[in-house]
């Protein structure tokens, strides 16, 4: 191509549009990509289970042996004095299941939790059943903390934070768009008020219209909304930094990296371990977490959770104020 020829390319709308081809075929694949390593092949890494009574005993050491075969050595145990405190370790979210072996025989008592993780709970069930089979050991399964009805496989609350980290950071490209001559404040205000009403949205729809989650109304609509607010100001940010091209940076963060690390389709120690490490960092993680904890583990909340998606909004408001001169919006200054 002479150079003639390329400069008029660079100058035409062929070149944007090229680019984008590339950049669309690459995002597919790698949105395939990343859901299809993370939630594909759940593998256990490090599960934390309690054991109480007499689990140094030969038949519950056998048991132990085995389960710790069957999940690949991925069996963390954490004895506990008795089974009341390690029933709030599971309130608490530190356990994912309470072995109990009885001090005079008997079967093997094991309690799932399949709020902590409908995954997880499957699989420790499934192995459970096999290795008491194999090893003559009679156990008996419990569920401490069952799924709501409406929800059976334990994914809707990744749904209801999936809508509000998508809808937040469209929201904030549909300002951009239709309301461009918003100044900084302005753009952060609006940012909240349809945060807010989006949040009080998709509560009132999975809650009061469906019936698909009992939410503790208030919380969820907090959770929600604060979730919308950062997905907002983290494109909000990103838009101040690389300007038209700040939905690249958006979507791998939010919805490549974030969605499929968020612990909501597959608990976190199903998925690799980097992403169960970084998911708890990002701002789709945090949602799911927050929420998780408002919907099954009511009293046991956690700030972390609400500490990670305030730091994300704190963050992108501070870029955006610092370097409002960069974002392309707002009104021009009135002349002298």
């Amino acid at each position: 191509m002479s150079d003639s020829r390329w400069t008029a390319f660079k100058r035409s709308p062929f070149l944007p549009a090229t680019v984008l081809i590339l950049l669309i075929a690459a995002a597919a694949g790698l949105f395939a990509g990343s859901y299809t390593y993370a939630m594909a092949n759940p593998t256990p890494h490090r599960i934390p289970a309690a054991v109480t009574g007499a689990y140094g005993r030969p038949p519950a050491r056998t048991f132990l042996a085995g389960m710790e075969r069957a999940l690949s050595a991925s069996l963390r145990l954490h004895p506990y004095e008795d089974r009341a405190a390690a029933v709030r370790a599971v309130n608490q979210q530190r356990v994912f299941a309470v072995v109990d072996a009885p001090a005079h025989g008997g079967p093997v008592r094991l309690d799932v939790s399949a709020a902590s993780g409908a995954t997880v709970a499957q699989i420790l069930g499934q192995a459970a059943v096999n290795v008491g089979r194999a090893t003559g050991t009679p156990v008996v399964l419990n569920d401490l903390k069952p799924l709501q009805k409406g929800d059976p496989r334990g994914l809707a609350i990744f749904y209801v934070s999936l809508a509000a980290v998508v809808i937040g950071f469209i929201g904030a490209i549909q300002l951009s768009v239709h309301a461009r001559a918003l100044d900084p404040l302005e753009r952060i205000a609006f940012t909240a008020g349809y945060a807010l009403l989006g949040g009080f949205t998709i509560a009132a729809v999975v809650d009061w219209w469906l019936g698909a989650l009992r939410l503790p109304f208030a919380e969820s609509w907090l959770i929600l909304a604060l979730t919308m607010f950062t997905s907002g100001m983290v494109f909000t940010m990103f838009n101040t930094l690389f300007g038209r091209w700040a939905m690249l940076p958006t979507w791998g963060l939010m919805v490549l990296l974030g969605n499929p690390s968020s612990g909501g389709a597959v608990s976190w120690p199903l998925l690799p371990s980097a992403l169960g490490t970084i998911g708890r960092w990002l701002p789709p993680g945090a949602s799911v977490n927050a929420q998780h904890t408002a919907v099954y583990f009511r009293g046991d909340q956690h700030a972390f959770p609400f500490l990670v998606l305030a730091g994300w909004s704190a963050l992108a408001c501070a870029i955006f104020l610092t370097w409002r001169h960069r974002h392309p919006g707002g009104r021009p200054a009135d002349p002298a």
